[in-house]
């Protein structure tokens, strides 16, 4: 018989990792809205098809949306998506579980929205960049993903949410970094 490390009582009460699925998505409207509405649940690059869903939702949205209503959905989504990804993640019980896709969702609106107007090509290099940072987490977005991990023994809380947001946020704009220096050369 194996012993705990800990005992019992001073273990974190954590639950056990689980998958997200469509059923756990429904259970409480902040999964809904941290799975990018069920974007999030693909089963291959997640990220990927997260990111893919905000460009579409940004397609249909920008017409009817201005600068101020623009900033407005972004600063509100972060404030609501900083409450959904950590109530996600402390139910999934995995402090930045892949699933989780709001994170992409509101930094490529961020991405969109400042390098509009924008072709269909300088929107697909935007998402090739992103993406690229986003995945491979060079430098600077390293940093921002290292900066909110879980120590052992800790619970997940606000800051793992607010984790899950700001290295997306730093890859936007290592992604912006190099549109303009794109654009400026």
């Amino acid at each position: 018989m194996t012993t705990p490390t800990e005992p019992p009582l001073l273990q974190p009460l954590r639950p056990a990792p689980q998958r997200a699925t469509l059923g756990f998505m429904f259970r409480h409207p902040a999964h809904v809205i941290a799975l990018g509405f069920g974007s999030g649940l693909s089963p291959v690059a997640p990220g990927t098809v997260g990111t893919l869903w905000a460009w579409l939702a940004f397609v249909i949205m920008q017409p009817h949306l201005g600068d101020l209503q623009w900033l407005l959905v972004l600063a509100v989504g972060t404030l609501v998506g900083w409450w959904a990804c950590t109530v996600t993640a402390r139910n999934l019980g995995i402090a930045d579980p892949g699933s989780i896709v709001w994170d992409e969702v509101l930094a490529f609106w961020a991405v969109l929205w400042l390098v509009t107007p924008a072709g269909l090509l300088a929107q697909a290099v935007a998402f090739g960049l992103f993406r690229f940072f986003d995945a491979v987490k060079p430098g600077p977005v390293a940093w921002a993903d290292g900066l909110f991990k879980l120590r052992r023994g800790q619970p997940i809380g606000w800051a793992q949410g607010f984790g899950i947001l700001f290295d997306d946020f730093v890859a936007a704009l290592c992604a912006l970094l190099v549109i303009a220096l794109w654009r400026f050369l």
